[in-house]
């Protein structure tokens, strides 16, 4: 039981500091639904199946993985949803920041 709890306790511990998931790269891809878009967006972390899971949700398209982190270049602003961020490159920044309370993130203007 001791082992158990130790294994949770490291779990926990690696996944809450962000250190594993900051190495699974980025998915740049067209965001759509019933809601909103298209817009180009890019989320990180986002490992190659997780990026084609992403391509395949509602209306999306055009997903392609990455190393590393979503570029800032050209970007409105960013959805800070704690352990995902969802980089916006297209939209307005005032209606994305409503559509971003709405997934419990925070707006990030982009500078």
């Amino acid at each position: 039981m001791k082992k158990i709890f130790s294994l949770l306790i490291f779990t926990i511990t690696v996944m809450g500091s962000g250190s594993v998931m900051a190495d699974d790269g980025h998915c740049n891809y067209t965001q759509e639904n019933m809601f909103a878009g298209p817009f180009k967006v890019c989320q990180m972390p986002a490992d190659a199946a997780a990026c084609e899971d992403l391509g395949n949700t509602d209306d999306n398209a055009d997903a392609v993985a990455g190393d590393g982190e979503c570029s800032t270049e050209g970007a409105v602003g960013t959805c800070d949803m704690g352990d995902t961020k969802l980089v916006y490159y297209e939209g307005d920044p005032g209606g994305l920041e409503i559509g971003c309370g709405f997934q419990s993130g925070e707006w990030v203007n982009a500078e």
